[in-house]
């Protein structure tokens, strides 16, 4: 099973954003503008993640800590139901399962996972440029009451997945982010216990292989 199946793109968690108004945008391009300006002044962003997989007659759930930095850099440490890393280091990702005699690595440019549109979350580019026919869905159960559901479908993965829906807060931090692919299939995360610009060590972003590990270059697989 490659590593796109086994998690998602990606991304996006949370914001608080101060507005002017007495009540908080209730349009999608007003949101989005929101989520725009908060995250343009976001460094580094921490948190804790759930990541649920439905597709082939299967269901899997993982968890872990999610870190993210400017510029490009990110880092998936998942410690259950099995420990694995998931490393952008702004130039290539790794893939690596302690205990494994091998690592995958790979560009970020050539990097096709669900995860990579979390790098608009550090302020890469836009919301409404990143989704495309981004709308409010109220067709689609929030979390919790008072949070707003958005849908789109990501520009530049349209070929592989149909929707994105993302769930706002009334403070514009965004909790969770549901992946519909082409081919049926259904990955979301849900973001909680989130910090933003906290001090993160570099070296968090860099990954070097143990000893008698080998490094094959290609597609991130599993």
């Amino acid at each position: 099973m490659n590593l796109h199946s086994t998690a998602c793109n990606c991304a996006f968690l949370l914001l608080a954003i101060a507005i002017a108004t007495a009540s908080p945008p209730s349009d999608a391009p007003a949101i989005a503008h929101a989520v725009d300006e908060h995250y343009n002044h976001l460094h580094t962003l921490q948190a804790e993640f759930t990541e649920v997989y439905h597709g082939a007659g299967m269901e899997r759930t993982e968890s872990g800590t999610l870190w993210l930095k400017k510029p490009g850099k990110m880092r998936w440490e998942y410690r259950s139901p099995t420990e694995k890393l998931f490393l952008g280091d702004g130039k290539d990702a790794w893939f690596y399962l302690p205990g494994d005699r091998q690592v995958r690595k790979t560009s970020m440019r050539k990097l096709d996972d669900l995860r990579s549109p979390l790098g608009f979350l550090l302020g890469k580019t836009r919301l409404e440029k990143e989704l495309q026919g981004l709308s409010l869905a109220p067709d689609v159960p929030p979390l919790s009451p008072g949070d707003q559901v958005l849908r789109g479908v990501p520009a530049a993965m349209a070929e592989r997945v149909s929707q994105v829906l993302l769930e706002v807060t009334p403070g514009r931090q965004i909790v969770r982010i549901t992946m519909q692919e082409t081919d049926g299939s259904t990955t979301e995360y849900r973001f909680t216990s989130q910090k933003e610009n906290v001090a993160v060590d570099e070296q968090r972003f860099r990954f070097t292989p143990p000893a008698g590990v080998e490094i094959i270059d290609g597609d991130l697989v599993q």
